[in-house]
């Protein structure tokens, strides 16, 4: 991020702008919404920047920029649309220490303007640094049309309210009130009067409650890509006081937190360190004790290999209200990145998912079901466990051309596939660092294809 987003305070201050053309118009027709004490600069002003004079919105100086202009001033606009003019503004802005905004250039530029959804006091800015206007555009215009125009009443409204909602908890219990105003009590009420006495109800209903009930979500993280959390799961993560969250759950995923939730990695990595699962537990009940919401986040979901179910003990023990939230299985995204399906009539009729590794060590399975030709395994932290799966798969006959594939981070923009077999899975296993999914019996989609042409003597 080269440019941070900020919001600068402009009431009263003195704002500049050099220029009278079109571009000037273009940046004057955001300023105007602000109340700023705005000034412009140019020899020949358009008539609409006249008419703003004459209408009292701004002052016109019909005359170049001078340095002496330039004392006290919050923000310089260099606007003249030509390079001589708006370099020497820029050494006005440079010389006065002012901030300075060279419209389309973005290198001469202390600052940009953003695009801007207004529902005052409610202003969203989008910003591409200017990469790309027209995306920045786009989304702006898909914005205009979700939010609806009374925002900006339920927000001015609310302002006005916020001293009494002090006498609510900081926290989730003020949290808690502002949601039910903003997203169903506020845009239920059609006018003012009806949604002031119903911010009044709506607190006297929050005032009432002693206590809020410790709770927990246990939520499936996905693969990776926060494109593939579930609705249920980004709402969860959005609302939580506290995230505990596994090794595997991505930096991106986490962004999706409020900043000013609990953060708190509770990784485990097989073979290697590890947060022990009783220290999980104890934070768990811990966490909930004075009333937060807890969101338990697993990579992929929650149900698979996931030691779910000593967690929920934990809750039972506590009387800890919980959720469990699904969430789209790493193997689920790997085999998609494969374009294979599970189950394919007269390839295989058995899908088995199993570990590489549990609290004892090396994982046992049924390894003469995982080696018939008509099963396909999905074989979950199995790098480590690579050469011991194929003695065991080898041992119960199973041919060592079958194919194998290994996805690495799968669904992530570093994601890799690296097709091996039986044969050479160890070697395979040895080039993932990643986390990864090993598939038994299937290929990706076009050497599965390949294969499949094949004379089947080549195999025998």
């Amino acid at each position: 991020m080269d440019h941070f987003p900020i919001f600068v305070a402009l009431k009263g201050q003195r704002v500049l702008l050099s220029g009278g053309g079109e571009a000037a118009l273009a940046k004057l027709r955001l300023l105007l919404k602000t109340s700023a004490d705005l000034h412009v600069f140019a020899q020949a002003p358009a008539q609409e920047i006249t008419q703003w004079a004459a209408q009292g919105k701004l002052q016109v100086h019909r005359r170049a920029l001078k340095p002496c202009d330039a004392q006290g001033a919050k923000l310089i606009y260099a606007a003249d649309e030509n390079d001589a003019a708006d370099k020497a503004t820029a050494q006005i802005a440079h010389a006065a220490g002012t901030l300075l905004n060279v419209v389309d250039n973005l290198h001469a530029s202390g600052f940009i303007t953003p695009a801007i959804v207004d529902r005052d006091p409610v202003t969203i800015a989008i910003g591409t640094e200017g990469a790309a206007p027209v995306l920045a555009r786009a989304i702006k215009a898909d914005l205009e049309e979700r939010l609806p125009q009374t925002l900006g009443t339920l927000a001015r409204i609310g302002k006005r309210f916020r001293k009494a909602a002090d006498a609510l908890p900081t926290g989730r219990a003020r949290r808690d009130f502002w949601r039910e105003y903003y997203f169903t009590a506020g845009p239920a009420a059609h006018t003012n009067a009806a949604i002031e006495d119903t911010l009044d109800s709506t607190l006297a209903k929050h005032l009432q409650r002693k206590s809020r009930t410790a709770q927990i979500a246990f939520v499936g993280a996905g693969p990776g890509d926060p494109e593939l959390l579930t609705l249920k799961a980004r709402k969860a993560i959005d609302e939580a006081d506290v995230i505990i969250h596994d090794r595997l759950v991505t930096p991106q995923v986490l962004e999706l937190a409020r900043r000013e939730a609990l953060i708190v990695d509770a990784g485990k990595e097989g073979f290697g360190p590890s947060m022990a699962q009783e220290q999980i537990n104890a934070l768990i009940a811990a966490h909930t004790q004075n009333g937060a919401q807890v969101v338990r986040l697993k990579s992929g979901d929650p149900t698979l290999f996931g030691r779910l179910d000593e967690e929920i003990e934990t809750c039972e023990a506590h009387a800890i209200p919980y959720t469990i939230i699904p969430g789209i299985t790493s193997a689920s995204a790997a085999v998609a990145a494969i374009q294979q399906s599970f189950t394919r009539r007269g390839r295989n009729g058995a899908l088995r998912f199993v570990t590489g590794h549990d609290m004892q060590g090396f994982a046992d399975h049924d390894w003469a079901s995982l080696s018939k030709p008509d099963t396909v395994a999905a074989i979950y932290m199995g790098k480590k466990a690579a050469r011991f799966v194929q003695g065991r798969l080898l041992m119960h006959g199973a041919d060592r051309a079958v194919p194998v594939t290994l996805i690495e981070n799968a669904s992530r923009a570093d994601q890799r596939i690296v097709p091996a077999t039986i044969e050479t899975l160890p070697e395979a296993a040895t080039t993932l660092t990643g986390p990864a999914v090993i598939f038994i019996g299937l290929a990706p989609r076009g050497a599965a294809q390949a294969l499949a042409t094949l004379p089947q003597e080549e195999f025998a």
